[in-house]
């Protein structure tokens, strides 16, 4: 039987935490608050972990979850290579909503997925996640909720979607701010915006100069009638600031629900 913590409340806020680390420790999931939504998660170095939070979020190795980390330091020890403006976004935004994808460190012992190489890594601003984190290391997180629904943004909307196969949910209250982390990629020269989220296009360009933005699905065409001829739908046109003077196209959407 899963077991909840009220956050609120110091003495259980300890003990949370205690059994949180414990149970990630012996490869279960927990659920943690983050700074956007709440967050399903597991030791990110225990392959079976991770494999039954896929499970649990029914979702396959073509999704690896993102890993959140409690210092800087440990995200540099995944990081093989944070590009050119990887430092600067980290100082500028960490912690906080802000989730890079780099190249990992080679040598790492884990399988997060099919991850082509690369690692998606945030530092969240959220006390109670960040004691747990420095406490038992990183951590694979993925959104509190089965693909298709809605993120969860409280306990209770989490609990009712996973139950038991969480071992300790960590109540912190309803989530304060609803969007996701905005999610950027590294591994090109110019940084890419795979999902727009808490930190803005603006933001980012106030840091790394050219960024390019997040490509926008274009919108399904009206059925028609048998009579008339069916139109392609086109791509909303970007602008030559969005693409950068690299002439790369803008990336597609990452459907990740890192949190």
């Amino acid at each position: 039987m899963s077991r909840r913590y009220d956050c609120a409340d110091d003495e259980q806020r300890k003990a949370g935490i205690a059994d949180a680390a414990s149970t990630v420790r012996r490869g279960e999931l927990v659920v943690l608050p983050t700074d956007t939504v709440y967050g399903v998660g597991a030791d990110a170095f225990n392959p079976a972990a991770v494999t039954a939070l896929r499970n649990a979020k029914q979702r396959g190795r073509e999704h690896p979850p993102a890993v959140l980390v409690g210092t800087v330091r440990a995200a540099q020890a995944l990081i093989d290579d944070l590009g050119k403006y990887g430092q600067d976004l980290i100082e500028e935004f960490w912690p906080g909503p802000l989730t890079l994808v780099c190249a990992a460190t080679p040598s790492l012992s884990w399988d997060l997925g099919d991850t082509k190489g690369t690692v998606a890594v945030r530092m969240p601003m959220h006390p109670v996640a960040l004691e747990l984190l420095k406490e038992v290391g990183p951590m694979a997180v993925s959104g509190a909720n089965v693909t298709g629904k809605p993120a969860a943004t409280t306990v209770e909307e989490a609990e009712t979607q996973f139950g038991d196969a969480v071992s300790v949910y960590l109540d912190a209250g309803p989530c304060t701010s609803t969007p996701p982390s905005t999610i950027v990629d590294l591994t090109y020269a110019v940084p890419r915006v795979l999902r727009s989220g808490a930190i803005t296009l603006e933001q980012l360009r106030s840091v790394c100069g050219t960024v390019i933005a997040e490509l926008k699905r274009p919108e399904r065409e009206p059925k028609t009638s048998n009579r008339e001829t069916p139109r392609t739908a086109e791509p909303e046109a970007t602008s030559a600031s969005d693409e950068g003077d690299s002439g790369i196209p803008p990336a597609q959407k990452d459907d990740s629900d890192a949190p």
